[in-house]
C-alpha cells in the first residue's frame, strides 16, 4: 500500500519478490538487525557454538565413529564414518543415531552428500544447560547404537 506516484515509478520488472523495497519489510529487517547489535547475538552465537563443539569434540574423542567435527559458530555438524582404513561414510550408523536421538527427545537432522553428516542448528535462546542435555542424549544414542551392532 503505498502512493500511487511512488508505487507506480518503477518500470516493469524493476520490482522483485514480495517484500523488495516494501516499507515495512525494510523496518522488520531494521529491527532484527537492531536485536541483533542490542543482544550482542553474534557472540552469543560463537559462545554457543564453542561450548557444543567442545561437547562435540569430546564426543570424537571416545567414539571411532566421528570422523569430524566441524562448522562456524553455532551451525555445527559431526561426521559419522566407518572404521575402515578410508573412513568411509556410514549414512546407515547416522540414521540410527538420528532414530535413537529422536527417541530420547533431541531432533537432529542429516546432511552431507553421502548422508552421513548430523547436523546442529539451534535458536540463539539455547541455554548451556540445553546443549549438555542435548550432548548427552546423543551420547546415548551413540552408545545404544554402537552397543547393537
Amino acid at each position: 500500500v503505498g502512493r500511487a506516484e511512488i508505487m507506480d515509478a518503477p518500470l516493469p520488472g524493476g520490482l522483485g519478490g514480495t517484500y523488495g523495497g516494501n516499507a515495512l519489510s525494510c523496518a522488520a529487517a531494521l529491527a532484527v538487525i537492531d536485536t541483533y547489535e542490542q543482544d550482542n547475538l553474534l557472540a552469543r552465537g560463537e559462545q554457543l557454538g564453542e561450548h557444543l563443539r567442545a561437547g562435540l569434540l569430546r564426543l570424537k574423542d571416545r567414539y571411532a565413529c566421528i570422523g569430524d567435527v566441524r562448522g562456524t559458530g553455532f551451525m555445527l555438524a559431526m561426521e559419522l564414518t566407518k572404521n575402515d582404513a578410508a573412513r568411509s561414510p556410514d549414512a546407515d550408523l547416522n540414521q540410527k543415531v538420528i532414530d535413537q536421538a529422536r527417541i530420547g527427545g533431541l531432533l537432529v537432522i542429516k546432511c552431507g552428500v553421502y548422508r552421513n553428516v548430523l547436523r546442529f542448528l539451534a535458536p540463539l535462546v539455547t541455554t548451556e544447560q540445553q546443549i549438555d542435555e542435548a550432548l548427552s542424549i546423543l551420547d546415548a544414542a551413540l552408545a545404544r547404537v554402537l552397543k547393537s551392532s
